[in-house]
């Protein structure tokens, strides 16, 4: 008896399995998605909500697959600085990082300096006042030109020391949070 309904669990998740035919993916790898939607469906299934068990199964099955075709999806939209995107008259192949005119060294270093900025700025949040003014300031976060402790001092009428302790401070802090994000 259980083998009869493994075999036609099976066929039933292959049998389903044809409307995707046209998606371009492995037909294996969505037979291992529908099984995880029967698998699902199995474990959900409550025989006194009125539905059939294969109708029921069919509907996860379908759901795991879609879910996995849009996260597919997604990913596809993904480009490289180092992706094809055409040729050039003499016929080499044309990348972006070739577009935009810079050496690829730089242009991942720019990208992963706005991406450390972008964190930061997500945590500034966690500093008071005086220590985002220092922060910023010393960093060249708002305006890109990086100011040094005495300029700093002046501005806010105190000692070079103590701005140097309110960055020293304000840096520990924000190691701390991003210490705290990573576990």
């Amino acid at each position: 008896m259980a083998r009869n309904k493994q075999l036609f669990l099976t066929s039933y998740r292959v049998h389903n399995l044809k409307k995707f035919d046209n998606t371009g993916e492995d037909m294996e790898d969505q037979i291992s998605i529908g099984t995880i939607g029967l698998i699902k469906a199995i474990e959900s299934y409550r025989p006194n909500k009125g539905t059939k068990l294969a109708t029921f199964a069919a509907r996860c099955i379908e759901n795991e697959i879609l879910m996995h075709l849009r996260s597919l999806k997604k990913t596809r939209k993904d480009v490289s600085l180092h992706d094809p995107i055409g040729t050039d008259r003499e016929g080499n192949e044309i990348t972006l990082i070739d577009i935009l005119g810079s050496e690829a060294d730089d242009v991942i270093k720019e990208v992963d300096l706005k991406i450390e900025k972008s964190k930061i700025y997500r945590n500034l949040d966690i500093l008071d006042d005086r220590e985002k003014e220092v922060v910023v300031g010393r960093f060249g976060l708002d305006t890109g030109g990086r100011a040094d402790a005495a300029e700093i001092a002046k501005e806010l009428g105190i000692s070079r020391s103590y701005v140097s302790r309110i960055e020293k401070r304000a840096l520990m802090k924000l190691y701390y949070e991003f210490y705290k994000a990573k576990q």
